[in-house]
């Protein structure tokens, strides 16, 4: 589904962010991607979503490379970065209509979506009113209903987990679950290495913009914890 290969990232000034990374994400997978901060997660996610250009390497999505293909690439892909930037003028219907017209979501399709994440995370009631008044954790359901009402094949996403409460965290794991067993994908960057464990099937470890550890997840923890695991090669667990 995902494949980057020798991937890396230098910033204006030399700071080299990601460092001949190569990783495989399969139809079918959950994949965490963990490091400290700085490590080059978020750098990798947003060049595999085409948000950030890069020189050195080759990212493809469903056999469509981000580069050439840029469209292809991101007709089967949804991203949401750590702080999704909305629309504070519009209603959060205006905003997922929005949404259901750039990705030509059919009109019963987007209703019947729509009705059934923004009923699953409690939004119904809210979205007629303005995005500028939800709190942060409204706007991160309605950031994540935008993405799931889009079906992906690929989901990306940076640290989904923060600013949600206990069950719309238990949903999104149903979700996640849910577009994986449909034959899709997903590729997240996330601090609670407890949530990690229990949720992916394969994980992989960055430090330094380099890739330390890859590897199914039960294999990678074997009998310790993933916490053990990663504070043993020098991260900053929480």
């Amino acid at each position: 589904m995902l494949h980057i290969e020798d991937f890396s990232k230098t910033y204006p000034g030399g700071k080299r962010a990601v460092d001949g990374l190569s990783l495989h994400v399969p139809a079918g997978a959950i994949f965490g991607f963990i490091g400290h901060n700085g490590a080059g997660k978020t750098t990798t996610l947003r060049a595999a979503a085409g948000v950030m250009d890069f020189s050195q390497g080759t990212i493809s999505i469903d056999g469509h490379d981000i580069q050439k293909e840029p469209i292809a690439a991101k007709r089967v892909t949804a991203f949401l970065p750590d702080n999704p930037d909305l629309y504070d003028f519009l209603t959060g219907i205006r905003y997922l209509t929005f949404i259901a017209d750039l990705y030509e979501i059919p009109g019963g399709e987007r209703k019947a979506r729509i009705a059934r994440y923004a009923d699953a995370f409690r939004l119904t009631g809210n979205l007629g009113s303005p995005i500028g008044s939800y709190s942060h954790g409204m706007k991160q359901k309605l950031a994540l209903i935008s993405a799931l009402i889009r079906a992906p094949r690929l989901l990306i996403l940076d640290e989904p987990f923060v600013g949600l409460d206990p069950e719309a965290s238990h949903l999104l794991k149903e979700f996640l679950s849910e577009l994986c067993q449909a034959g899709g994908a997903v590729f997240f960057s996330t601090h609670v290495l407890e949530v990690a464990e229990r949720l992916c099937h394969r994980i992989a470890i960055i430090q330094n913009g380099k890739l330390v550890k890859e590897g199914p997840t039960a294999e990678l923890v074997g009998d310790s914890t993933l916490e053990d695991v990663f504070l043993g090669l020098g991260g900053e667990g929480r």
